[in-house]
């Protein structure tokens, strides 16, 4: 290895056991067993190193802290953390409004990233909020924010719901 190449390793869990879970559990409960350690954090969370931070009806709430293993070609965090950040937090919000057995997949998603992000920007809190559910069609909007309430992306997100 070069004396500046770096190295990140990450675990994680079955995620087909938590799928299978979510089946049986209403969308809020599922989601709140997550956050309790009784069920398995997704591996995207461990891949990206981003964590829920909250789950209310209506609501998910993700934190991460940007590192230069997030970086793109030109030094800054890719655009992608963000947009996953922000399908997660939708998604999530859309998933605590739905009963056992209900599932859901992004249909559309729109991301605005309105300031750039590096590992010097600190923690980032994303918050997704429902808009709408109805039998087949859901939509959400999200914010990512810092500390200091500064906006660095928001976005809206288009869900299929499956009965």
């Amino acid at each position: 290895m070069a004396a500046d190449e770096r190295e990140r390793s990450y675990n994680w869990e079955d995620p087909m056991q938590g799928a299978q879970a979510a089946k049986t559990m209403s969308g809020l409960d599922y989601l709140q067993s997550i956050l309790d350690g009784i069920n398995p954090l997704p591996p995207i969370c461990q891949t990206l190193d981003f964590d829920p931070v909250a789950m209310e009806d209506g609501k998910a709430v993700f934190a991460v802290i940007p590192s230069e293993f997030h970086y793109n070609p030109i030094g800054v965090v890719h655009g992608g953390l963000l947009s996953t950040l922000c399908d997660s937090a939708m998604g999530c919000a859309i998933h605590t409004k739905l009963a056992a057995g209900v599932g859901y997949t992004t249909l559309e998603l729109k991301v605005n990233l309105v300031r750039p992000v590096t590992a010097k920007t600190g923690k980032l809190i994303c918050t997704g909020t429902v808009i709408h559910v109805g039998r087949s069609v859901a939509t959400a909007e999200a914010r990512v924010e810092d500390a200091q309430g500064k906006l660095y992306a928001h976005a809206t997100s288009t869900c299929m719901i499956f009965q």
